[in-house]
């Protein structure tokens, strides 16, 4: 059997929710049907919607314990293409704080309280137990996983779990505790649009560049009420990451005022967004160095 099927196995049967990782610790790619979220995504997503796709799509909400389901003909072909696996840790309870670098690792040592702890290639997770909602650049080289998040196996690690403390809770708080914006726009001086002109070394063709863009924009104005940060983080790191191979430049810096202006349209504060969107694009770069 794959090894790392086997993995999962052994991993399932402890109650851990889990998916199949390819190249770049990233999830399986959305099948046809599901791509786009076109399928309405899985039922214990944030916006529940109806598919019951076989196919381990929708990463995180697809995780299962399910025997049958992980070795079932969808799974089994996500694990023959599998580097590694991930878990849900929501799903299992749990919570990771995800500590990038050994900045990040001393700085826990002396604001969280002790907990099971994995090494990670730079740094370290520490794993409590307990549920709340994810975010990532709470802080430098800090993330915090939990509901609807996923995290990579590592192994079993060192120390005893223990439960979730508020001072985690606190890392998140300032951000779902803001209130979104009434009335008109708070941006008093919005970014100017992306165009070939600040992009002169772009690969990209402008409409690729403006489509992906306002997907960006769109699901961080989706996010009124929590989790706009959140979102700028992740979009600024997936947009960050099309323009890897470009000799140069690209406009970024457009790209990104417009990512914090969004989120500032919602009511994240404009610290915390400029800190998002940096760090978004900087996860790229460490990536790639």
């Amino acid at each position: 059997m794959n090894p790392i099927l086997q993995l999962a196995l052994e991993l399932a049967r402890l109650g851990l929710p889990l998916l199949p990782l390819r190249a770049g610790k990233r999830p399986v790619g959305n099948c046809p049907a599901c791509r786009d979220n076109a399928c309405g995504g899985r039922p214990n997503m944030k916006n529940p919607g109806p598919c019951t796709c076989p196919a381990p799509c929708h990463a995180w909400a697809a995780a299962t314990t399910d025997p049958a389901v992980l070795t079932g003909p969808p799974w089994l072909r996500a694990w023959r293409e599998a580097e590694a696996v991930a878990y849900h840790p929501g799903g299992a309870g749990l919570t990771v704080v995800d500590l990038d670098n050994t900045d990040a690792v001393a700085w826990a040592r002396t604001a969280l309280p002790a907990t099971l702890t994995v090494p990670t290639t730079r740094g370290e997770h520490w794993v409590y137990r307990g549920a709340m909602a994810s975010a990532n650049a709470v802080r430098p080289g800090v993330d915090v996983k939990s509901t609807m998040a996923y995290a990579r196996w590592l192994g079993y690690g060192t120390g005893t779990i223990t439960l979730l403390p508020d001072a985690v809770r606190a890392l998140v708080a300032k951000e779902e505790a803001t209130p979104p914006p009434s009335g008109a726009q708070v941006v008093s001086s919005p970014a100017p649009p992306w165009t070939r002109t600040v992009g002169s070394g772009c690969r990209h063709t402008d409409r690729y560049i403006n489509t992906g863009l306002q997907r960006g924009l769109a699901k961080i104005a989706d996010c009124p009420e929590n989790g706009a940060g959140s979102q700028a983080f992740g979009v600024a790191r997936f947009l960050a990451a099309q323009h890897t191979r470009c000799p140069g430049p690209c406009g970024l810096d457009t790209i990104a005022r417009q990512l914090i202006d969004a989120a500032v349209n919602v009511g994240v504060p404009h610290d915390y967004a400029t800190r998002a969107v940096t760090r978004g694009f900087a996860a790229v770069c460490a990536s790639t160095a």
